[in-house]
């Protein structure tokens, strides 16, 4: 028997199958694949759509950053027409139509509240609420359901939460703060001096764009950052990686990556963007940390138009004091901060994930399965899981 007397106390539905949670690209992979077996399974996603970082997360801009072959999903190739780097509408059109191809229709509007394995009976007992939580507000009464199956599957990605550091004065600014999740594009900031706090690939391309639309931006730049050029002489950096790793060691692919760095680029340090002590690839196995892939926003530093400073000491009315002393006249404020898992808020009893949200087995480990319990795509690996895939 199950345990715990409240298993009557909520609508139960049984899945003799899979618990897919998320319903990204990840999600849909899983998903098609399950359906190609013949495999029963539900798709849980908290938003009311596929694809919701893609779909309202997003700015204008974007484009996949790698080449479409090594983002395509299994058994549906990008349309011929679609470029090399598809944007964010053509990805999205992408999506939708893959979850048409192979009828993938997701549970919306149900967020995961909580999971647990029951050793009593080897089943998981994942229950949900209705809606997106991602705003704190009160929680209302609502309704619950309790999913009831022997194999989880968690496909929610490392962006599900935004992170908002707690920066002195913040409250006081009186200006536009919003986090990048927020920002479309740079045409309402025309004429305005914006600071944009981070300086990953959302903080580099919001920078640029700002840039475009002719507004006068600072990035916040505290820590070290690996900026690679999207391209070496017409071939994609990823691309090119891919083929050394069939070959090389891993250190030495990063080597020869800043190597063609340096090359095309050039030395970033002397604009303020500290290279970090080990390479690109092994920082982003061991920390997760992605590097850069530089859209033209380097360009934009050595220029003068994009102002690289450093970190904040606290915000006046209408102004920021860095930590270098100086002070800055800023209109508004860009957290580009980036986003963390919540699986740690919901994934009970278990060993799996670190606070952070990074599963404690590195690739491939995550996917061999524990308790039934299978992760995809929160592999601090990232791009280098590709790497691997393609090296195999």
């Amino acid at each position: 028997m199950l345990s715990n007397v409240d298993f009557f106390a909520r609508r139960c539905v049984w899945v003799n199958g899979p618990i897919i949670v998320g319903a990204g690209p990840s999600g849909l992979a899983v998903g098609a694949c399950l359906r190609e077996q013949g495999v029963p399974f539900v798709i849980l996603e908290r938003a009311d759509c596929i694809a919701s970082l893609w779909q309202r997360r997003t700015y204008d801009r974007l484009k996949l950053h790698l080449p479409k072959q090594f983002c395509q999903l299994p058994r549906l190739p990008f349309p011929d027409d679609f470029p090399d780097y598809p944007s964010k509408n053509q990805f999205i059109d992408y999506l939708e139509r893959y979850a048409r191809a192979f009828e993938l229709k997701p549970s919306f509007n149900e967020r995961v509240k909580s999971a647990k394995f029951d050793e009593t009976c080897g089943l998981w007992r994942v229950r949900t609420a209705g809606g997106d939580a991602d705003e704190e507000e009160e929680e209302e009464e609502e309704e619950e359901v309790e999913y009831i199956c022997r194999w989880l599957v968690v496909a929610t990605g490392e962006n599900a939460e935004r992170v908002v550091p707690d920066v002195e004065g913040v409250a006081d600014f009186g200006g536009r703060i919003l986090h990048v999740s927020e920002y479309r594009s740079g045409e309402c900031f025309k004429g305005e001096n914006v600071l944009v706090v981070g300086c990953g690939n959302s903080g580099m391309e919001v920078c640029l764009d700002l840039c475009d639309h002719d507004a006068h931006p600072h990035m916040v730049v505290r820590d070290s950052v690996h900026v690679l050029p999207r391209e070496v002489f017409g071939k994609s950096t990823f691309e090119l990686a891919v083929f050394m790793m069939k070959w090389l060691p891993l250190r030495v692919v990063d080597k020869l990556m800043l190597l063609l760095a340096w090359l095309v680029v050039g030395d970033v340090e002397k604009l303020g963007l500290k290279r970090p002590s080990i390479g690109p690839l092994e920082l982003k196995n061991t920390h997760g940390k992605t590097p850069v892939l530089d859209l033209g926003a380097v360009a934009k530093i050595r220029s003068g138009e994009l102002k690289v400073v450093p970190g904040i000491r606290s915000f006046f009315p209408g102004r920021v004091e860095l930590v270098d002393g100086r002070v800055l006249d800023v209109d508004s404020v860009i957290f580009a901060t980036g986003y963390r898992s919540n699986v740690p808020s919901w994934l009970q009893d278990t060993d799996f994930f670190c606070k952070n949200g990074f599963p404690k087995e590195p690739f491939p480990n995550g996917w061999k399965g524990n308790q039934g319990f299978m992760q995809l795509d929160s592999q601090k690996g990232g791009f280098l899981v590709l790497l691997w895939m393609q090296r195999e």
